[in-house]
């Protein structure tokens, strides 16, 4: 051999690369699955083996790329058995081989949290203009890594360049409703600094805990801290019941402080909510004297939102407040503290004395301006200590806060306007944000909250809206998750519904938009599936759970069946007599149609396994199926299903209000006219109703049935009060069948009175209706 290859080959081998190129292959694009996908990334050949050997070298006298370091040896000695030295580079020498960490200049144009990162056969080198931005590096470098361990050890050559797309990147954790230790949170920090987020939204106030101590005010933690019970079941359930055991828990200042130093290491922001006028009763147990009425009070046992709020009249709620963020904002470094503003209910600011007293001194014209007074007063005390305040877009309401940021939850709106305004925006939108609405049919599902939000849901968020100009879109700061723990009693189930949203949600914030791809990030999702087994994750099955999709051909009067599935690799297997599907059930490859009455179930294999759970979808056609049906009311706007067709598709909704298959009607009757387009003979009308006491939805209180032959002269063929049902505690789907005494028609109309109380000044009671069956 010639010696000065066989000197080169040793080298190589002393310091950490690999052997001779040809014994690794080029590499596999597919191979390289990062979340979220970098700005820009090639698949070069071969790729670094790590030996015993390999040394990770480091800019001289820099603790915190030393600490970098030190968590990438620990991380190569998990899968690798190998913990490399950590060794400071000899400056103004080119070091080649091992792994190589450093700080450049000229880099700083990818902005703090950018990097560079080169593997080669030869070495690995990353850099970055900033420390944070070698972690961020880190993190790719991690995933380069085999997951599990392995006897021999290599990174995949590639080069990328990266940097992320917006400032903001967060979660939120709510620890009032349900409280979570130090070590949980330092655990939930480690998986936001794995994807990459930067931001930890600590909500730590509410009305059913008081979770940071105070040391000005102890009973905010000895009395506010802990509640007599918490609720059984859903708040929509009823009556509620509860457990009457005592809960609670805080963070001590000295917790808290460990907790942000944690999350710096990990060049992560921890930005905590002290919510304020509003979710304020755990605060009002202690200190009674802050409220409008002066209590008694006690922590609530209940979720929702209450009308007793701290007293914008009353002087010594702003003393109070002021001495609480005195507290509060020396503990967290960051620029930003959140003071919440939402959902803080009028009624006794309306009825107080002090309150309206302020209103008139103030020259406030209502409510809502004296929120806006109240916000803009705390904001002035934060200001004054060099920090800044961010709520919830309810701080729009009345004037917004001269230097305040806006939270935008109840969907872009308020994130829009804010940015019109000019004012930095954080959007957190409901819609695709709210990672405490289910991730798959609530059957199939743990107690959630409600809503509908799956992984390919979270992948198609776009914080920046199109209806800002290009100078309004610079206030978009970014996004962020919110995960409220209303029905998250426990850390596995916090893990169970932020993963694997959470690497959707990444990939939104750091990838370029252009960049991102839904087909390519399931296929890199399923090693991410095995990251998360390695980390301990309890993470949610939800994306191997195949969706039906049944959409209605009026024309055809056929129901075309689409059947989707999150995850990448599995195959799709049916039945449509609703026998179990297995392995060798008829395997989905396309949308089909399906003509006649079916009970389709599905679910996914993998080599012959079932990956998730089985899902079922009913079919049943009747006379009225895919008919015209035309309604005296509308609807209401958030509640349309798929248009008037929803009373007549053949599929029946779920005891989910918000699963798309329901007409909700807010203090409105039904009156629906259906068109069987020929004289048809029928002897039964059968209507389906949601009720669910809880969130205000009634049956109706009375059913009438009337038959036409030409559409304009009908005459009655059924009328009944329809029962209440006082004795469900759960939401529950009820039918109203009308038996006729056989007649023809061509023309059947259904009018269902809501429960509305006759008078009422403003609708309070919603009325759901699906399936109008005809036979």
């Amino acid at each position: 051999m010639n010696k000065k290859i066989w000197l080169l080959l040793a080298v190589s081998l002393l310091l950490g690369g690999g052997p001779a190129q040809a014994q690794l292959p080029a590499t596999n694009p597919a191979t390289v699955a990062i979340i979220p996908q970098p700005m820009r990334l090639s698949a070069g050949t071969g790729g670094f083996a790590v030996t015993a050997a390999t040394c990770i070298y480091i800019d001289p006298k820099h603790e915190e790329l030393r600490r970098i370091g030190a968590a990438l040896s620990q991380d190569i000695q998990q899968v690798a058995g190998i913990r490399p030295r950590i060794l400071a580079a000899t400056p103004g020498k080119p070091q080649t081989g091992g792994i190589r960490l450093t700080l450049r200049s000229a880099l700083d144009s990818l902005g703090p949290e950018g990097y560079q990162l080169s593997v080669q056969p030869m070495q690995v080198l990353l850099e970055a203009g900033h420390a944070q931005g070698v972690f961020r590096g880190l993190q790719t470098i991690r995933q380069l890594l085999p997951a599990q361990r392995a006897t021999a050890v290599s990174l995949p050559a590639v080069e990328i360049t990266d940097k992320p797309r917006y400032q903001w990147r967060g979660m939120h954790l709510d620890v009032s409703r349900h409280f979570f230790g130090v070590e949980f949170v330092k655990k939930y920090i480690d998986y936001l600094a794995r994807h990459k987020l930067n931001t930890f939204h600590w909500h730590l106030t509410d009305d059913q805990g008081w979770r940071i101590e105070i040391k000005k005010y102890p009973k905010l933690t000895s009395v506010g801290g802990w509640r007599d019970g918490t609720l059984i079941g859903h708040y929509t359930d009823q009556p509620h019941q509860f457990d009457n055991l005592r809960y609670g828990g805080f963070y001590t200042q000295e917790q808290i402080k460990e907790v942000v130093r944690y999350a710096q290491e990990r060049y992560i922001t921890v930005v905590p909510e002290i919510e304020m006028p509003g979710h304020a009763v755990a605060a009002l147990a202690a200190y009674p004297e802050l409220s409008c009425t002066g209590g008694p009070f006690r922590v609530e046992r209940l979720w929702g939102v209450f009308d007793d709020i701290f007293c914008a009249g009353n002087e010594q709620t702003f003393t109070f407040l002021q001495d609480v963020l005195a507290e509060v904002m020396p503990l967290f470094p960051g620029k930003i503290v959140h003071i919440g503003g939402d959902e803080a209910p009028k009624t006794r600011w309306h009825s107080c004395p002090k309150c309206q007293a302020r209103m008139q001194a103030e020259g406030l014209k209502d409510e809502h301006e004296l929120q806006s007074y109240f916000v803009q007063r705390m904001e002035k005390f934060v200001n004054s200590r060099g920090k800044s305040i961010i709520g919830w877009d309810e701080i729009l309401e009345g004037g917004l806060a001269p230097n305040a940021a806006v939270m935008s939850w109840r969907g872009q709106e308020g994130g829009i306007t804010a940015a019109r305004q000019q004012h930095n925006v954080v959007m957190a939108p409901g819609s695709h944000a709210y990672f405490d609405h289910y991730q798959g049919p609530p059957e199939l599902e743990p107690l959630a909250f409600g809503g509908y939000l799956p992984l390919s849901k979270v992948y198609t968020f776009e914080p920046t809206p199109k209806e800002l100009t290009t100078t309004e879109q610079q206030y978009i700061l970014g996004g962020q998750a919110n995960l409220w723990t209303e029905y998250i009693p426990t850390e596995q189930q916090v893990e169970y519904m932020a993963f694997p949203r959470m690497s959707a949600l990444a990939e939104v914030l750091w990838t370029p938009a252009r960049r991102r791809n839904w087909p390519d990030f399931q296929q890199r999702m399923q090693r991410q599936y095995r990251r998360y087994a390695a980390w301990g994750i309890n993470y949610a099955p939800s994306a191997f759970n195949v969706r039906p999709q049944l959409t209605l051909d009026p024309a055809r009067r056929t129901t075309l069946v689409t059947l989707h599935i999150d995850a990448a690799g599995p195959q799709i297997r049916y039945t449509l007599d609703g026998s179990a599907p297995t392995a060798s059930s008829k395997r989905y490859t396309q949308p089909f149609p399906v003509s006649s009455s079916a009970v389709i179930k599905a679910a996914s294999f993998e080599d012959g396994k079932l990956m998730g759970k089985v899902t079922t979808r009913e079919l049943r056609l009747h006379k009225a199926f895919a008919t015209p049906v035309m309604l005296a009311n509308e609807p209401h706007k958030n509640y349309r299903g798929s248009g008037t067709f929803t009373l007549v598709d053949g599929q029946e909704g779920s005891t989910n209000h918000a699963d798309g298959q329901w007409l909700g009607f807010y203090g409105s009757d039904l009156v629906a006219t259906l068109d069987l387009q020929t004289p048809t003979e029928i002897s039964t009308v059968t209507s389906t109703f949601l009720r669910a006491a809880g969130s205000g939805i009634l049956l109706p209180t009375h059913l009438e049935v009337a038959v036409s032959e030409d559409g304009k002269t009908y005459r009655p063929a059924y009328s009944t009060p329809v029962p209440a049902l006082a004795d469900k505690a759960k939401p529950t789907v009820s039918e109203v069948r009308a038996d006729l005494k056989k007649t023809t028609a061509r023309f059947v109309r259904i009018t269902a009175k809501n429960a509305q109380a006759p008078g009422a000044a403003k609708p309070d009671t919603w009325l759901f209706v699906d399936e109008i069956a005809v036979q």
